[in-house]
């Protein structure tokens, strides 16, 4: 694909906008907003910011249509397993209706099942022994965790029910903390993990297990493939909810992973939190791709990170109550993309997954966006908005929202030296203080950005805004011909794990194993945490 006449295309309109500023294409071409932002309802896309024209933009489409990215879609919505290092499907979409499930899979009986179970929580018919659940702690990892997490988080003002706790890491303090103040007999403990053997996981349910003594009996539950280790560990069938292996971790929120979310929102949210992830499938699947908000994105990103070189981007929503969705797209796209061979095992012929960063704004202002104007590395930056707050104040959302265009146009256009020159003069300024000045406080801008706009951050919203950047990087793993949808780089570092414990639990000798063999480094540190804990 990379030594392509499409790429090659790409290139070309790389090499001739390169030297051309934001601040030249917007002068040249007055129409550029209208013609670079599109909407799907109140979604919208402003790519104007971009450093791309309708040329540019028409190549990169080109390209998607060259690399089959329409036919990869429509083999991923048809249950072909396009997951082809583990020979199976990617049917996420099924669990929302965007797409048809497996005959026999049962989605919407396993739906309505958990969703049965959360809303007796809600209302006290499911109870601890000391009366109605309070709190429901969710003890998993990765895509057992970070989804959920984040959509609670996100859905705050719609949370009417127990109260949310989440618990991923193996370090105890993140469960010691999350269960301090609970009463242990009006708690909820759900574990999330499709084999029930996680390390971390398991190492969390077990110390909940042990805080929740005798009740534990009767409040736990289970999201797990696994009955008989769900049994086995104290936890009866009918509080154990499955999914399916064509659901990878990542984008399992869909699934009865998302159970802890609907009990805290209820069972009527949470489907409409499912709506608003078909719409954006039933748009990925029908829009053409020069109008398709998924296949725009992806192609900004392949711009960015493979036309013109830049290997981060910023992810900034301007809304506290998304300051996990960085950690979630973090985690769906670096997981995902972050390959260096193709489907057919061959060395990628260009970069693949950028890495993705970010933090709330107005935060982020304060701490690394002196870096994103006046550093010397281009940092593309994605901002998320929504147009109305919710259950914020109107006066503080108007400022958010001025900081957040503020913030685009100040990283597009900067501000020159003789705009510097000028306002320093008209200021009283003195000469010499000016002419010393002047480097410090220009601003070089041509810096791209993306704005994402909506109008109310709710349940339907955050699906469909989850759903779209899903689709951006399925687009994306498509173009550079790699498997988005497993995750070896993961594994040597648990088996690596697995071999260590014994040394640093009970103290003795690691045992090498086939793959990699225990370094000196490691030997010595080991030696030294031992030390150290005497």
């Amino acid at each position: 694909m990379t030594t392509s006449e499409a790429w090659q295309a790409v290139r070309a309109e790389a090499a001739r906008l390169e030297p051309r500023s934001l601040r030249a294409l917007f002068a040249e071409d007055p129409s550029r907003t209208a013609a670079l932002t599109v909407a799907l309802d109140d979604l919208t896309l402003d790519l104007s910011k971009e450093k791309l024209d309708a040329a540019a933009l028409r190549a990169l489409v080109d390209l998607a249509e060259a690399a089959g990215v329409a036919s990869r879609r429509d083999a991923m919505v048809a249950g072909r397993p396009i997951n082809e290092t583990e020979g199976r499907a990617v049917l996420h979409m099924a669990l929302r209706g965007g797409a048809e499930a497996p005959a026999g899979a049962g989605v919407e009986a396993t739906l309505a099942r958990f969703l049965e179970f959360a809303e007796a929580v809600r209302s006290g018919a499911v109870a601890g022994r000391g009366g109605a659940i309070a709190d429901v702690v969710n003890i998993g990892i990765g895509g057992s965790d970070l989804g959920p997490a984040m959509a609670a988080r996100a859905l705050r003002p719609d949370n009417d029910g127990p109260r949310l706790h989440f618990v991923s890491n193996v370090d105890g303090a993140h469960l010691a903390d999350s269960l301090a103040g609970l009463d242990p007999e009006r708690t909820l403990v759900v574990v999330c993990s499709k084999t029930f053997t996680t390390l971390e996981t398991m190492a969390n349910a077990k110390l909940a297990r042990d805080w929740l003594g005798e009740a534990a009996a009767g409040q736990m539950a289970a999201v797990s493939t696994n009955l008989e280790g769900c049994a086995e560990f104290g936890i009866p069938e009918e509080r154990v909810f499955g999914f399916w292996d064509w659901v990878g971790g990542r984008y399992s929120v869909w699934s009865a992973i998302g159970l802890s979310l609907a009990i805290g929102i209820g069972a009527a949210r949470f489907r409409a939190f499912l709506a608003g992830a078909a719409a954006m499938d039933r748009h990925f699947r029908e829009a053409p791709l020069e109008r398709n908000l998924p296949v725009l994105l992806a192609l900004v990103g392949i711009w960015r990170r493979n036309a013109m070189g830049w290997p981060t981007v910023a992810l900034i929503p301007y809304d506290q109550r998304l300051e996990r969705f960085p950690a979630y797209v973090q985690q769906l796209d670096m997981e995902s993309n972050g390959k260096r061979v193709r489907l057919d095992g061959s060395p990628v012929g260009e970069a693949t997954g950028p890495v993705i960063w970010g933090e709330p704004g107005t935060n982020a202002q304060h701490s690394f966006f002196q870096l994103l104007h006046q550093g010397s590395d281009v940092v593309p930056v994605d901002f998320v908005a929504a147009a109305r707050p919710r259950a914020a104040d109107p006066e503080h959302h108007a400022l958010l929202l001025a900081n957040c265009l503020a913030q685009g146009q100040a990283l597009a256009f900067g501000r020159t030296a003789e705009e510097v020159e000028a306002e320093m003069a008209a200021a009283g300024k003195p000469t010499e203080e000016i002419a010393r000045l002047v480097p410090h406080r220009s601003f070089p801008g041509d810096r791209p950005s993306t704005t994402i706009l909506f109008r109310e951050l709710d349940a339907f919203s955050l699906g469909r805004l989850i759903a779209l950047f899903e689709h951006k990087v399925f687009v994306q793993g498509a173009i550079w011909g790699v498997n988005s949808f497993d995750q070896w780089g993961v594994e040597l570092g648990k088996a690596l794990a697995g071999r260590l414990i014994p040394a640093l639990r009970d103290g003795t000798e690691p045992e090498a194993g086939t793959d990699a063999s225990i370094d000196a480094s490691t030997l010595g540190l080991i030696d030294r945490i031992r030390e150290l804990q005497r």
